[in-house]
């Protein structure tokens, strides 16, 4: 992609441990590091890292619940610098099987519980770093897989769609304190929809089916999916994602593109994604934060 982010100013040690959730981005992480000649190591968590993505990189496994083990493990690996990146159903405390190394801060566990996904992991960075490890984000080990500032494809917003990203923009930043979602549908100035815990996919879906049932009325090509970070997220964390996916999702929801903010959000398989989008004479563009 032109125009991509400059690396960071970030000293990132080798290796590097990576724990690891599900889809494929943990692997475009460690895929980034090793062509910087960084030594990535999976700590993958079970039942949601993908098994043989994670065979191509040292890697180890360890439950949700098991901190105790999974600092002993990192430690052996020599694993200082940590990123936490994948998709993760949050699961309820009371299905968490503990280790006594887990059990001893779980005072800290339940404050983190008692929140937003933010919240919640920005608690559990805590704890880490309580151990002596220090948490980065996508941002400061692998800038190259950030979105670049402008379109990237050969349709570009026109006047209407910059008058629905402008709203878009406002409803995201009036949601922000309270840590719902980071996308929304805005179609003509209208805005049809917002993310939930369903993510951005259930988002676009829910939108189509509005077209469908003519619940919308508005002609197809019209209206754009805005994606930002909350205002108060720590950027290590949950940064939004925009893939091949989410163009289909924008296509079958009959929208004129897709804005994302520049530098904070993640683009997966970028090459698949703007190749759909030309085909559908979608825009996928980067706002400067």
């Amino acid at each position: 992609m032109n125009g991509r982010p400059p690396l960071q100013q970030v000293s990132v040690g080798s290796p590097l441990g990576i724990i690891a959730g599900g889809g494929a981005m943990p692997f475009a992480v460690a895929d980034s590091l090793q062509a910087r000649g960084i030594t990535p190591v999976i700590f993958g968590l079970k039942g949601f890292c993908d098994p043989e993505q994670a065979a191509r990189f040292e890697h180890y496994w360890t439950p949700i619940g098991k901190l105790g083990a999974l600092l002993r493990v990192m430690r052996s690996a020599r694993c200082r610098d940590l990123v936490f990146i994948g998709t993760l159903v949050r699961p309820a405390i009371s299905e968490v099987r503990l280790d006594w190394g887990t059990l001893r801060v779980m005072p800290k566990v339940f404050r983190a519980f008692r929140g937003g996904d933010d919240h919640l992991l920005t608690g559990i960075s805590r704890l880490f770093e309580d151990e002596g490890f220090r948490l980065l984000g996508v941002k400061d080990v692998a800038p190259d897989l950030l979105m670049p500032a402008g379109s990237i494809t050969r349709a570009v917003p026109d006047a209407q769609a910059e008058a629905d990203i402008a709203r878009g923009r406002d409803v995201l930043g009036a949601l922000s304190p309270f840590d719902i979602g980071q996308a929304c549908v805005v179609i003509d100035g209208h805005v049809v929809g917002i993310e939930d815990i369903g993510g951005t996919d259930a988002l676009l879906a829910r939108v189509a089916e509005l077209r469908a049932n003519g619940r919308i009325r508005a002609k197809a090509g019209r209206g754009v999916l805005v994606k930002a970070p909350k205002s108060s997220q720590d950027l290590r964390f949950d940064l939004p994602t925009t893939g091949p996916r989410t163009v289909e999702g924008a296509i079958a929801a009959k929208l004129a593109g897709i804005a994302i903010v520049a530098g904070n959000t993640i683009v997966a398989e970028p090459q698949a994604m703007i190749e759909a989008a030309d085909a559908a004479n979608v825009f996928v563009t980067g706002l400067l934060a």
